[in-house]
């Protein structure tokens, strides 16, 4: 049996234009962002990190596209594999959500909360992490 190039995540798309939301297969489970493309060159800045570890990462788009504030043109979806668990999903919305957290470019609605399971095993001093010098 061939080894996979992933543990978590089976296949992603990229820098998905919006209006192309419903062409993610239904019950599609994972972390998606939304994006915003920038005037100039091939840049996005994220606007918003989320997971849909039941309902789909399609239903969750049609969700955001629906919405009011509609500051996204673009997003990326990273299905992961069938064996991880909806609590391996959520801890990994809430690590790139603790990447943007305090990102003074990144949009509002990154910053909703810190990763409990993340500032559980937090120790900002490198010294007592017992490696050496």
């Amino acid at each position: 049996m061939p080894v996979s190039q992933t543990k978590f995540i089976e296949k992603c798309a990229q820098w998905v234009p919006r209006n192309d939301w419903h062409l993610v297969p239904r019950h599609t489970r994972g972390i998606y962002a939304l994006l915003q493309r920038q005037r100039r060159g091939k840049t996005y800045d994220v606007v918003y990190i989320g997971m849909a570890p039941r309902s789909g990462i399609r239903g969750r788009l049609m969700g955001h596209q629906k919405s009011k504030e509609k500051i996204w043109s673009h997003f990326s979806i990273f299905k992961v594999w069938d064996n991880v668990s909806e609590s391996e999903i959520v801890e990994l919305e809430g690590l790139f959500r603790e990447i943007y957290r305090k990102d003074s470019r990144a949009n509002r609605f990154n910053k909703q909360r810190k990763c409990r399971k993340v500032q559980d095993v937090r120790e900002d001093k490198l010294v007592k992490w017992g490696g050496r010098n």
